[in-house]
């Protein structure tokens, strides 16, 4: 016998006041619920309940167990609850993979107040910029900035858009020039990122919608958009960089954007997360205050 189910058939019978009435709350047929009873008198060695045709009355020994049974079902109950709640909370170790610069630069940035508002949750970053597996590697959630996504068992939620732009410092282009269409680049010194699918040719698109392709040179390339920000800054060449990298310098105008009439293509930041048919509390926070965090632009 289920002790515990049977003292809560006998609860529910006497708050009921009938057999009927308890067995419909239980989702139960009558016979179950009187047989439930009927055990637990059995297993008790005493008459919990004087039955009659119609009603049924509590005997002493009945009164006794049902207010002692009543007490420990409260209690089972609200420790279930505690833990229920404590589920529910964002808690435990949060494993967040980011790509080196957008870690550095931009998720250092709200990440101390998601931590703030999630007070039992320890987080672990861990920024490269190499393709982890999630999986294998242990990770609950990853932000990727891309323009196309692999398929993937994974789930990508999209947070928000990020430009890719030319930069170059006031210096720089006094002393270079100003180019005026993408064809001039080649006389530039242009710094670019290792890690682009075709580093050293830059792909534009003009307000008419024609698209332009140029090879360019440069005495620096590298695997973070960091250190191209860096050089621009010393005056060394035009960076092409994310825009999260450097708006804060074009809107200081320590750097000035190159060829603003043209755009490149972009790329969106996504947050990934293994499919779980119920995400944890804590990879829940994170992908909800990412979103509610991106909803209004950053970088413009």
């Amino acid at each position: 016998m289920d002790q515990l189910a049977a003292m809560r058939a006998f609860r529910r019978v006497v708050e009921s006041g009938s057999f009927t009435a308890a067995a419909a709350e239980l989702n139960q047929s009558h016979t179950i619920v009187s047989r439930q009873v009927r055990q637990l008198e059995l297993e008790l060695g005493a008459q919990l309940l004087n039955r009659t045709t119609r009603r049924f009355a509590l005997t002493e020994a009945g009164q006794e167990y049902y207010e002692r049974s009543r007490q420990i079902i409260d209690q089972i109950d609200d420790a279930a609850q505690a833990v229920s709640a404590h589920q529910a909370l964002p808690s435990g170790v949060l494993r967040i993979n980011a790509p080196m610069a957008f870690g550095t630069l931009e998720l250092a940035q709200w990440l101390p107040q998601f931590i703030m508002a999630n007070p039992q949750l320890k987080v672990d970053l861990v920024c490269n910029d190499r393709l982890v597996d999630m999986i294998e590697e242990g990770f609950d959630v990853a932000l990727r900035l891309t323009r196309a996504l692999p398929d993937s068992t994974l789930v990508a939620k999209r947070l928000t858009r990020c430009e890719i732009l030319l930069a170059a410092a006031p210096a720089y282009l006094k002393l270079h020039g100003v180019p005026q269409q993408p064809a001039d680049l080649v006389q530039h010194n242009c710094l670019t990122y290792t890690l682009a699918q075709k580093s050293n040719e830059f792909q534009f698109y003009a307000a008419d919608g024609s698209e332009h392709a140029v090879s360019v040179r440069g005495n620096l390339q590298a695997n973070t958009g960091i250190a191209l920000r860096s050089a621009a800054l010393a005056g060394l060449g035009i960076a092409a960089t994310s825009s999260f990298i450097v708006h804060e310098d074009l809107r200081r105008g320590d750097l000035l954007h190159v060829l603003p009439d043209f755009t490149m293509k972009p790329r969106d930041l996504y947050a990934i997360y293994p499919q779980n048919r119920h995400l944890s509390p804590k990879v829940r926070a994170f992908v909800d205050f990412a979103t509610a965090w991106y909803r209004t632009p950053r970088w413009e």
